[in-house]
């Protein structure tokens, strides 16, 4: 029983693609070292603080992610691209990803519980921005700004875990994550282009054509740089941040040459691989500016 269960258990984390939390993640710790900073990093129960975060961010994640897989999982079952997938193809049940989802939410609120009143009165909020994701592609396509949105809400939320309040500066880090999800995501449903235009799904590349979405991936992602930029001004950062932003848009440049209109063979790598790095690079190159910098300022 217990081995049967370790095996669902493992794909199922299999199937939300668990790794990639570490997209979001790394903005969202971002945004609760930068609530830390003006107080010098005396914040009470920091360590706790940041646990809960984390614990929070995946309980999120792989909540909005299974149930994703569940309402996507017929026209997954039809899309050439994700038939295999555990759901269409049997591998798990219905019933066990839904009792996944439970446990997830379950995860969440206690996190948020811990964390603060005010995290515990958003959650429901938090949770229905990302599962609103999962219907989008039905009606609108401006669903990749709906998915941007849901990761973006991250270091904002962590702002207020820290803090127990909002300060406007940070819904800059909110903006950029935003757009660069976006980007991103606009860049990956190019593979679906044929599919979305044959079931009547809403897509950016389906509604302005391939070359078309991918100079507005470009454009989101140059909006992304320009939010950093302004998010470095507004708390007076460092050169570290300034070389951050730098490299990320190195990173994105590559990104977008992997991709053209005519050869999406390179998509997995420009999605998965180069933005991974994009998340990783940028919270250690901020998190040491935020250590090493004077806090006094901001």
């Amino acid at each position: 029983m217990i081995k049967k269960l370790g095996s669902r258990l493992r794909m199922t984390l299999q199937m939300i693609r668990f790794e990639h939390s570490v997209f979001a993640l790394p903005f969202a710790l971002t945004g609760a070292f930068l609530a830390t900073r003006e107080d010098a990093f005396h914040t009470p129960a920091l360590g706790w603080k940041l646990f809960w975060i984390v614990v929070a961010m995946v309980g999120a994640r792989s909540a909005a992610m299974a149930f994703n897989r569940l309402v996507d999982a017929e026209i997954d079952a039809r899309n050439p691209r994700t038939k295999d997938r555990h759901l269409p193809a049997g591998l798990l049940s219905r019933r066990f990803a839904w009792g996944f989802v439970a446990a997830s939410c379950a995860l969440f609120f206690a996190s948020a519980a811990a964390l603060n009143p005010l995290c515990f009165m958003l959650a429901p909020l938090a949770l229905g921005v990302v599962f609103l994701y999962s219907f989008t592609k039905r009606f609108t396509s401006l669903s990749h700004l709906v998915l941007g949105f849901a990761l973006g809400i991250a270091p904002s939320a962590a702002w207020i875990a820290i803090r127990g309040s909002l300060d406007t500066r940070i819904l800059w880090l909110t903006v950029a994550v935003t757009l660069w999800t976006a980007g991103f995501d606009v860049i990956y449903a190019c593979q679906d282009y044929e599919f979305d235009r044959r079931e009547g799904l809403y897509s950016i590349p389906r509604k302005f054509g391939l070359a078309a979405a991918l100079w507005l991936a470009r454009a989101f992602h140059a909006g992304m740089l320009a939010a950093l930029l302004w998010l470095v001004a507004s708390f007076r950062l460092g050169i570290l941040s300034i070389a951050a932003v730098g490299l990320v848009a190195a990173l994105l440049v590559y990104e977008h040459s992997l991709v053209k209109p005519d050869d999406l063979s390179r998509v997995d790598a420009a999605f998965f691989t180069v933005n991974g790095y994009v998340s990783v690079l940028f919270f250690l190159f901020w998190a040491a500016d935020i250590f090493l910098v004077s806090r006094g300022g901001g």
